[in-house]
């Protein structure tokens, strides 16, 4: 016999304080620790932190569910200039299929409208119906599949003397740096901007932002996460962004990219790095294979417009998470 679904439930939406973010982190590791039926769900990311570190990058752009009185729900926008994704969004298990999720979207698309992002998308996972269906409700669609890949780090490697750091930089240089970083993925999007994780990983002291130069000209770049309490957890470098320069270049660039990364990585005591890459760029997928990175996991990215409407093409030397 099957088991009416629960009843739909009113509950209100409203900014996420301060004050809800232990209740938030411990929902989104439950939440999704609960679907990939881990025996504690608790026990969902380790010691990395998520919650904290994106809504201090922009409290604004979080959202809460509540129900009398009980925070139950949120959901966290991103802001990238003209691309915007939300996640994690995540629910109480208990309050699953009662239409939490789509109230939260409902004021999130309002966000997004706000920003005047003109492409948006997601990252869930490839093998769940319901999510998708969902997310069709506000006009994203399943495109590409997405590859996690991880590489053990070599600790021996050095880092070219071609890279730096944005932390070692000079505070009057800064403002040049973040400017360049924005040619660079303007080159590939017209008006993509991260300097909100670039701001986010210096001024919470989450990792750093690996710098490829070419003499004084920059072409590429990459916002990484390391240690417990950022996004990555103990013993992981987590590329959260890299982008490079496009051009005859490019992959050559993009190799010593991942080398610069890696030497970072080492520098802070990983173990391995992680890093998502968009399927449809081609070229970047198979540079992560021969240099060594290896896929893992999957899920699929889910966005609004036409194919040729976002960054994700063939020739494009970029890794992004919008998880």
């Amino acid at each position: 016999m099957n088991t009416p679904a629960p009843d739909r439930l009113e509950v209100a939406i409203r900014p996420l304080v301060e004050g809800d973010l232990p209740a938030a982190d411990r929902i989104v590791r439950v939440a999704f620790g609960t679907f990939l039926g881990m025996p504690d769900p608790t026990g969902f990311m380790g010691d990395a932190a998520l919650a904290r570190t994106r809504w201090l990058a922009d409290p604004s752009a979080v959202l809460a569910a509540e129900h009398a009185g009980k925070l139950i729900g949120s959901n966290f926008a991103t802001n990238w200039g003209s691309f915007g994704f939300f996640g994690p969004l995540t629910v109480e298990p208990e309050y699953w299929n009662r239409g939490i999720a789509q109230q939260l979207l409902g004021p999130t698309m309002d966000i997004f409208r706000r920003w005047g992002n003109r492409h948006l998308g997601l990252y869930t996972f490839a093998h769940s119906p319901k999510h998708m269906a969902l997310y069709q409700k506000f006009g994203f669609w399943p495109r590409d599949l997405v590859s996690n890949f991880t590489k053990a780090v070599d600790g021996a490697i050095k880092a070219p003397r071609d890279s730096s750091c944005f932390s070692e930089s000079k505070l009057a240089d800064r403002e040049g740096i973040l400017g360049a970083c924005r040619e660079v993925t303007g080159a590939v999007f017209e008006g993509l901007d991260v300097q909100r994780e670039i701001h986010a990983v210096a001024d919470q002291q989450l990792g750093d932002t690996v710098l490829v130069w070419d003499d004084s000209r920059l072409a590429a770049f990459a916002v990484c996460h390391t240690g417990a309490g950022s996004e990555a957890g103990s013993g992981v470098c987590y590329v959260k962004f890299a982008a490079v320069r496009p051009g005859v270049r490019a992959g050559q660039d993009f190799s010593r990219l991942l080398r610069s990364i890696e030497a970072f990585a080492g520098s802070r005591n990983s173990l391995k790095i992680t890093a998502d890459v968009n399927v449809a760029r081609r070229e970047a997928f198979r540079a992560m294979l021969a240099n060594g990175f290896r896929p893992g996991m999957q899920g699929v990215a889910m966005e609004t417009g036409d194919a040729s409407s976002g960054y994700n093409r063939g020739d494009v030397y970029i890794l992004d998470d919008w998880r």
